[in-house]
């Protein structure tokens, strides 16, 4: 049985912000309407289909105080919650560098867990 389906989407991809409506037919997007270019279209079927998202969030640092940290590329919406599940429990030791690798394949994913901000001891 055929189920259609439309999705009110807001585009996000560039500054534009189109209000995009994706058409869904079986689970695929058949049709994407309200773009101005090809690639909120594809942010359409992409989100409808397929959700990614880049983690944010921050770990314990040793003896006090947070890192800030977020994945290196996207993540499937789906696996976020295993990803926290690891992120709660790790605790770093500084110093710490921008970008180093907190925690590597998060989740079994392609995304590494990175530091977002450089942090000292006693700072």
């Amino acid at each position: 049985m055929v189920v259609e389906m439309k999705r009110e989407l807001t585009c996000i991809v560039c500054p534009m912000g189109c209000a995009l409506e994706a058409e869904i037919e079986d689970g695929q997007v058949v049709n994407v309407t309200g773009n101005t270019c090809p690639r909120g279209a594809k942010y359409a079927e992409q989100e409808c289909t397929h959700p990614e998202r880049v983690l944010t969030s921050t770990v314990a640092v040793e003896g006090g105080g947070v890192l800030p940290v977020r994945t290196d590329r996207t993540v499937p919406k789906e696996m976020l919650f295993d990803c926290m599940a690891e992120v709660n429990r790790v605790t770093v030791r500084l110093p710490i560098s921008i970008g180093t690798v907190i925690i590597e394949h998060i989740a079994g994913t392609e995304a590494n867990l990175v530091a977002a901000k450089n942090l000292e001891r006693g700072k």
